[in-house]
């Protein structure tokens, strides 16, 4: 079996994809492949999470190291471990997936996303690790062995709570949707922390109920709690906690594009955005560049994958970046999107603004309709923007600087996304099934 790493790891079913044997192999590319002498691990709360867990660990002490144990972790815990510690981390999650799925995905020492280079690295590994015959490893007392770390997951949540530099969010009322997942235990006494009154939704996790209709990918029940109980804001984190949504006192999703503009001028007012630049996907909304454009903060513009995000930060020197879907990464506070610390970020923003969030929302940007059709191929279609592009050049022209369109192939799934914007929702719906149809059309062949 071949193992390739997506834009975040690898993921799939699991038991099935992603099995036991290829968690071993990840376990023992994950110290040959940096020469670590610890790992740490942590998971999400899928069924399948303890099982996968054993296997890494046994691959980890089968290479001579020790593998760290941190239990049920949010990933950016385990990116500070990393980051704390030096030392390889590893990320038992299918993050925003249905609980049947499961994944795993790295960050080398120092907190970091896998480099291409990395990643072709532990690639590498895996496969050799994978071959009859395996590779011999240390016996005797040079065996590694499975060890905890309660330290972990309490001294990242301290250095989030430090995030509001002691500023106290007294007064404000937030609903705090968990999706059931790795941050059920750490958020809502963070916020606490700060002086919030907090309602905690979905922190309740059974194995099996991780993102079902709750968190950041399903926010309808979360809306309407903040409606209900007249809140100042909701937030919603996805299964692995690295990013996060906001709802509005009027139940209206605040998404990463306006979460991001909200900040950015923030920071620029401060004198904290380094270079007066935010660094974003191709997937964000073009009322998002508008809106920089308009406040005079630079936008440098990457690949879909918050991996992508994290290598332009680091090449320019830049302290804000993310992604529409809620992956937001303050690089002067930490080394990956973080839900948590964007959500404490955003509740300061709120709360030293004295206004509504609602109209801070309203007030950071216009969001073009934005529509976005996911087309399911037997194969995988890398080249598809190229084999259609007269296609998609005849629609942006149709557009002009009124929307765009965008079709890639997903980095986690046998899909091809196609998204559209325009001044409506009817024109961005009709041009969106327009090239649907032109990408169907191909992959029939």
């Amino acid at each position: 079996m071949t193992v390739r790493f997506g834009t975040d790891g690898v993921r799939g079913l699991a038991n099935r994809d992603i099995t036991p044997e290829i968690a071993l192999a990840v376990g023992r590319a994950a110290v040959r492949a940096f020469g670590s002498t610890r790992v740490l691990i942590g998971r999400d709360t899928r069924a399948s999470g303890p099982l996968l867990e054993s296997a890494l660990a046994a691959g980890v002490c089968a290479e001579g190291a020790d593998a760290v144990l941190l239990g049920v972790a949010p990933t950016p815990a385990v990116a500070f471990g990393s980051a704390r510690d030096h030392v390889v981390g590893v990320v038992i999650s299918a993050s925003h997936n249905p609980f049947p799925d499961n994944g795993l995905k790295l960050f080398a020492p120092g907190g970091r996303k896998l480099t291409d280079d990395e990643q072709a690295r532990v690639e590498q590994v895996i496969a050799e690790a994978m071959r009859p015959g395996g590779h011999p490893g240390p016996t005797g007392a040079d065996v590694g062995r499975t060890v905890g770390d309660p330290t972990v997951v309490a001294d990242y949540a301290t250095s989030v709570a430090g995030a509001a530099e002691g500023r106290r969010l007294d007064g404000l009322q937030v609903v705090v949707d968990c999706a059931n997942g790795a941050k059920s235990a750490v958020a809502p006494g963070v916020i606490e922390s700060h002086g919030a009154r907090v309602r905690v939704l979905n922190a309740a996790p059974d194995g099996t109920n991780i993102n079902e209709g709750c968190g950041s990918t399903h926010p309808e029940a979360l809306r309407a709690a903040v409606v209900d109980a007249g809140a100042d804001a909701g937030i919603a984190f996805d299964g692995d906690a690295d990013r996060m949504l906001a709802v509005g006192p009027d139940g209206e999703l605040v998404d990463g594009d306006q979460i991001i503009a909200l900040c950015a001028t923030d920071l620029r007012d401060r004198g904290l955005l380094a270079h007066d630049t935010v660094v974003v996907t191709v997937m964000s909304n073009l009322g998002f560049r508008q809106a920089m454009a308009r406040d005079g903060i630079d936008v440098v513009e990457t690949a879909v994958g918050d991996r992508y995000v994290l290598e332009a930060m680091a090449e320019g020197g830049y302290s804000l970046g993310g992604e529409q879907s809620g992956h937001i990464v303050f690089g002067d506070l930490g080394t990956t999107g973080d839900g948590l610390l964007s959500a404490v970020v955003l509740l300061d923003l709120l709360r030293r603004s004295g206004r509504t969030l609602a109209d801070l929302a309203a007030a950071s940007m216009t969001r073009l309709p934005q529509v976005l059709v996911n087309v399911r191929v037997a194969t995988p279609m890398p080249d598809v923007a190229d084999r259609l592009a007269a296609e998609t050049a005849a629609v942006a022209d149709e557009l002009g600087d009124r929307g765009r369109v965008l079709l890639r192939p997903s980095g986690t799934e046998p899909v091809v996304r196609v998204m559209a914007e325009a001044p409506t929702e009817a024109e961005a719906e009709s041009v969106a099934r327009r090239l649907a149809a032109a990408v169907e059309s191909l992959a029939a062949g």
